[in-house]
């Protein structure tokens, strides 16, 4: 059987396609910005318009500033909200996709992965509106205590690493800590551990297989 083909949309540095890797599959990541430290074959160009033609599954984290925790403490309205046009379009295609990101962001809540059920040491709270089903994993309790407002934040980052918070609960989020010690602090900040991606990779394989088995019974 031929390996699978993966199209990561909106890529930045390639926590999620490295996931995908781990999972079996050949992926491709797409990002309108360049991305000099993405691990495989890379396109730079417009999530939205390019073809999805000769892809298995599709992956999608549009872009989530307008939703994270900073709208808090600064005007966010300026940034896009691609979400709802991402879903159109993939739902259109008929492909396998997941939209990924933050909590608070508009998308389905199919499953919500959290570092801690992977034994990572970031908790990193992710939501995943998946179009197959994908088994929710038990959520471990989380034990790494910091100060709300991120005490030594900057200490931190002089280390290659942050400080993500949940609450009053958050944990130290080096490279080392995510599995993903090729990218920026940019690239970090914005990532998701490989492992979250893996997990629902698997899955999506399991499906594509199942589904192409079903039909060539038919």
């Amino acid at each position: 059987m031929r390996k699978l083909r993966a199209l990561d949309l909106f890529c930045c540095e390639g926590g999620a396609a490295m996931g995908l890797h781990r999972a079996g599959f050949d992926v491709v990541g797409v990002d309108i910005k360049p991305q000099t430290r993405f691990p495989f074959a890379f396109h730079q160009a417009d999530a939205m318009t390019f073809p999805l033609d000769g892809f298995d599954f599709v992956w999608a984290s549009p872009p989530c500033q307008k939703f994270c925790a900073l709208a808090t403490r600064e005007d966010l309205s300026h940034y896009p909200d691609l979400i709802d046009p991402i879903r159109q379009r993939l739902v259109t295609s008929g492909l396998p996709f997941v939209i990924e990101n933050v909590p608070g962001a508009p998308v389905r809540r199919d499953l919500l992965l959290c570092g801690a059920m992977f034994g990572l040491r970031s908790y990193r709270h992710r939501h995943f509106e998946c179009s197959f089903p994908v088994e929710q994993l038990e959520h471990p309790k989380h034990t790494v205590r910091v100060n709300r407002r991120g005490e030594n934040r900057r200490e931190h980052w002089a280390r290659g690493g942050f400080i993500t918070v949940t609450g009053d609960v958050g944990v130290y989020c080096g490279p080392e800590a995510m599995g993903i010690d090729w990218m920026s602090g940019n690239g970090m900040s914005e990532a998701i551990p490989p492992a979250y991606a893996e997990y629902i990779g698997r899955a999506a394989i399991n499906h594509i297989t199942e589904t192409a088995a079903l039909e060539a019974a038919q």
